[in-house]
C-alpha cells in the first residue's frame, strides 16, 4: 500500500490536471495542439499558475484550487467529442519511461526516495515545495531553526517551477512530498517520452520506431543518473526544453497569428520558471527564430505581441531574477572551480548520453567499448539530424541546435556543476536523433546498417543505465518515516535539537518542531566543549557540547547509538523508536533518570571475516555496525545467525542495529556477512566504509528496551 499512492495515485492525478490545463490552453488559444504534447502543454500551465498564486503570500494557499479550477474548465469544455485520441504508442512510450524510472525505487520495494547521502540538496527541495503553497516567497511567522535557514538562504532567488506540481501532489494525496519525489521525477521522464514522440512523428513514419526514439532518447544516461541523485531540475526542464522546440512549428507555418503562439510562450516562460535566467540559453534559438519568421513576413506587431505576452508570463521569474544576477549568486555560478558534488569536470562525451558506469562522476572502466559506442551514437546522430533538415522538420534541429548552444555556454561562462547540468539537460537529444538517423537508415534500404547501430545504442543507453541502477542510493524509508513519526507526534514542542547530520530530518520531517541540527544551518549556536562547532555533515556525541547550548532545546531528537550519551538530567526519555529516541525536558516530565554504564568496546570488522569479542556479564545484547552497506548484512554469533539489514546508508559516525541475543559472559565471535541479488537496485558500486562492531547491553541508553 506504501508504494500503490505515491506511484498509482500520484502520477494518474497529476496526469489527469496536465491534461485538464493542456486542454484549457488549447481552448483558449483556439489552437490545435498535437495530443502527445497536451499533457507536457498542460504541465507548463501548472507550473505558470502556481509561479503567479505563490507570488504573495496572500495568494499561495490559492495555488491548488487555480489550478484544478483550470484543469475542470479544460476537460468540462472538451468533454466528450473535443478529447483527443492519443496515439497507443505514445502512451507506451510514457509508461515505459516511467517503468524504467521507478524501477531502481519500485523494486526495492519500499517507497523511498534515491540520492541519499550522494546529494542533500532534496532536503531544500521538500523544505522548499511545502513552503511556497502555503506562504509564497515570504518567512514571516516561521521560527528560528534549520528549517527556517534553509527557506531564508534559498527562497528570495530560487527558481520554484519545477517543485511547486510536488506540493500540490502532496496536498492532492495527503502524502508526504518525500515520498512522492522520485514518482514525481519519473512523470516528468515520462512527459519527455512524449513529447520526443511527437518529434519524431514528424519523420519517422513508422510507430514502434517513434516509441523507440521516445523511450531511449528520455533515458540518455546522464540524465538518468541525474533523476537518481534527485534531479527535479534538470528533468522538468529537459521536458520543457524539448517542448518549445516542438511547438515552434507554429513559427514555420503561414498561421503565426497571436493565439496560435501561446502554447509556445506558456512552455518558454515555464522554462524560465524552472532554471531562472538560466534558461536564455536553451531558448536562444527559438527565440531567433521566431524574430526573423515575424520579422521577414512583415509582421513586426504580431511579433510585439507574442513578446508582450512572453513578457508578462516571466513577471514571477524576473522578481527573483535580481538576486540570481546579484554579485554573491552570480558570482559562485561562474566560479570555475565550484564543483559541487561532481568530482571533477564531467566529459563533454556525456552529452551524447552514453557512459557505462554506475556513478556519472566516474570514467566508466571499459573505456574502448564507450568510445566505440559514442561513436556510433554520434554518425547516427549527425545522419537523423540532416535527415530532420532535408525533410524541412525544422523543429528537430532546433531541438539540437538548443542542446549545443546551451551546452557551450555554460561551458565557457558557467561553473563545471552547472555545466554538469546543461549536459544532462542536453543528453536526450542526440539519443534521441541517433535513433531518428537509424530510422532513415533502415527506411532507406540499409537495414542491417541501421538496425546494427540502433542496436548499438540501445545497448549502450541501457547498459550505462543497469549499471546506476544497482549503484543508486537509496533512502533509508523506515529511519526517516520515524522521522516523519515525531514531526507529527511533537510537533509544536520545539526547538528541538539532533546532534547527527541528518538534513532530511531538521530541513524537512522535523521542521514543526522548529528542529536545528549541530552540523547543519541554524540560528542557534551549538558549540563544542572547546567554543569549536562541527563542520557540515559531522557528527559528535551529546556530551561534547556545552551543556548551556544544549538546554537552550526543550527537546532532544536523538540517533540510538551505542556511543550515544544520556542527555543532561534536566531531560527524560519520551518516545523511543527502532531508530530515534525522543527527550524532552520541563516541569511536565517525569519520571527516573535513566543510568547509563560505560562506552562500549569497539570493534574492528571488515565483511566476510569474524572479530572475537568478550562480554563481562550474561543477558541480552544488542550487535550495532558502523558505517554503510548495500545489500542485505547478516549477524552470525557463535555460528547463530542473529539478525539482518538491507541496504543501509549513513552519514558521519551513525550504526546499525543488527539484532539482539543472549550471551553468557566471555569471549564470542562475531562475524558480519553480505548478499545481494544483481537485480536488487543499489547493490553494486564501490565497497563502503564499514565498522566498528559493538555490542550493548539491551536496556542501557539508546539501546532496544
Amino acid at each position: 500500500m506504501t508504494l500503490l499512492l505515491p506511484w498509482l495515485v500520484f502520477p494518474l492525478l497529476l496526469a489527469a490536471i496536465c491534461l485538464g490545463c493542456g486542454l484549457a490552453v488549447a481552448r483558449c488559444s483556439r489552437t490545435r495542439i498535437q495530443p502527445p504534447l497536451l499533457l507536457p502543454v498542460g504541465f507548463a500551465a501548472v507550473v505558470m499558475i502556481g509561479l503567479f498564486t505563490t507570488l504573495s503570500p496572500g495568494t499561495a494557499r490559492l495555488t491548488l484550487p487555480s489550478v484544478l479550477a483550470v484543469a475542470a474548465i479544460g476537460l468540462a469544455s472538451s468533454v466528450p467529442r473535443d478529447l483527443p485520441r492519443l496515439d497507443a504508442w505514445a502512451l507506451g512510450s510514457a509508461v515505459a519511461v516511467f517503468a524504467v524510472f521507478a524501477a531502481p525505487i519500485v523494486l526495492s520495494g519500499e517507497a523511498t526516495f534515491a540520492g541519499y547521502i550522494k546529494l542533500d540538496d532534496t532536503a531544500t527541495f521538500l523544505a522548499l515545495a511545502d513552503h511556497a503553497l502555503e506562504h509564497g516567497r515570504s518567512l514571516e511567522g516561521l521560527a528560528p531553526s534549520s528549517h527556517e535557514a534553509a527557506l531564508a538562504f534559498n527562497l528570495h532567488f530560487y527558481p520554484l517551477g519545477s517543485l511547486l506540481p510536488l506540493g500540490m501532489g502532496s496536498v492532492l494525496t495527503g502524502e508526504d512530498a518525500a515520498w512522492l519525489f522520485q514518482p514525481f521525477l519519473a512523470f516528468l521522464a515520462a512527459l519527455l517520452a512524449l513529447v520526443l514522440y511527437q518529434l519524431a512523428s514528424l519523420v519517422i513514419a513508422s510507430r514502434p520506431l517513434r516509441a523507440t526514439a521516445a523511450v531511449l532518447g528520455s533515458q540518455a544516461a546522464l540524465l538518468y543518473g541525474y533523476s537518481l541523485w534527485g534531479g527535479v531540475k534538470e528533468l522538468a526542464a529537459a521536458t520543457l526544453v524539448a517542448l518549445v522546440a516542438a511547438l515552434t512549428g507554429v513559427l514555420f507555418s503561414s498561421d503565426r497569428r497571436g493565439p496560435a503562439v501561446v502554447p509556445l510562450a506558456v512552455a518558454g516562460a515555464a522554462l524560465v520558471g524552472v532554471l531562472s535566467v538560466g534558461a536564455a540559453a536553451w531558448l536562444l534559438p527559438a527565440l531567433a527564430v521566431a524574430g526573423f519568421a515575424y520579422v521577414r513576413g512583415g509582421e513586426r506587431r504580431r511579433a510585439l505581441l507574442l513578446a508582450g505576452l512572453a513578457a508578462a508570463l516571466v513577471i514571477p521569474s524576473l522578481t527573483v531574477a535580481r538576486y540570481v544576477l546579484g554579485e554573491g549568486v552570480l558570482g559562485s555560478l561562474r566560479d570555475s572551480d565550484e564543483l559541487g558534488n561532481l568530482v571533477a569536470p564531467l566529459s563533454p562525451l556525456q552529452l551524447a548520453g552514453i557512459w557505462p558506469v554506475g556513478d556519472f562522476r566516474y570514467r566508466p572502466d571499459d573505456i574502448t567499448a564507450t568510445y566505440v559506442l559514442l561513436g556510433v551514437a554520434a554518425f547516427a546522430a549527425v545522419v537523423g539530424i540532416g535527415v530532420a533538415v532535408s525533410r524541412r522538420a525544422w523543429e528537430i534541429a532546433l531541438y539540437a541546435a538548443s542542446a549545443l548552444v546551451a551546452a557551450g555556454a555554460f561551458a565557457v561562462l558557467g561553473s563545471p556543476w552547472l555545466e554538469a547540468k546543461a549536459f544532462a539537460i542536453g543528453s536526450p537529444v542526440i539519443v534521441f536523433a541517433a535513433v531518428v538517423g537509424c530510422s532513415a537508415l533502415i527506411g532507406r534500404g540499409r537495414r542491417v546498417e541501421g538496425i546494427v547501430a540502433l542496436v548499438a545504442i540501445a545497448a549502450g543507453v541501457l547498459w550505462s543505465n543497469a549499471l546506476a541502477y544497482q549503484e543508486v542510493n537509496l533512502a533509508p524509508r523506515q529511519q526517516l518515516a520515524e522521522l516523519e513519526r515525531i514531526g507529527e507526534e511533537f510537533a509544536g514542542a520545539g526547538p528541538a535539537l539532533m546532534t547527527e547530520y541528518q538534513p532530511y530530518g531538521v530541513r524537512h520531517f522535523l521542521r514543526r518542531l522548529d528542529a536545528e541540527g549541530a552540523s547543519e544551518l541554524r540560528r542557534r549556536p551549538v558549540a563544542l566543549r572547546d567554543g569549536s562547532t562541527l563542520a557540515k555533515g559531522r557528527f559528535a556525541d551529546l556530551s561534547a557540547f556545552r551543556p548551556a547550548d544544549v538546554l537552550v532545546y526543550r527537546t532532544l531528537v536523538l540517533r540510538r547509538s551505542p556511543v550515544e550519551s544520556r542527555p543532561p538530567a534536566p531531560y527524560r526519555l519520551v518516545w523511543s523508536g527502532s531508530f530515534y529516541e525522543v527527550w524532552q525536558r520541563g516541569d511536565a516530565i517525569s519520571g527516573p533518570a535513566l543510568p547509563c554504564p560505560g562506552r562500549p568496546t569497539l570493534y574492528p570488522v571488515s565483511i566476510g571475516t569474524s572479530v572475537r569479542v568478550t562480554v563481562a556479564s550474561s543477558g541480552r545484547y544488542e550487535v550495532w555496525v558502523g558505517g554503510s552497506f548495500r545489500g542485505r548484512l547478516t549477524t552470525i554469533v557463535d555460528g547463530r545467525e542473529v539478525g539482518s539489514a538491507r541496504h543501509r546508508l549513513n552519514y558521519d559516525g551513525q550504526y546499525v542495529s543488527l539484532g539482539t541475543v543472549a550471551l553468557e559472559s566471555g569471549s564470542h565471535t562475531v562475524e558480519l556477512r553480505r548478499a545481494g541479488s544483481r537485480l536488487r537496485p543499489g547493490t553494486g558500486g564501490r565497497a563502503l566504509p564499514i565498522g566498528p562492531l559493538a555490542l550493548t547491553p539491551v536496556g542501557r541508553c539508546g539501546a532496544a528496551a
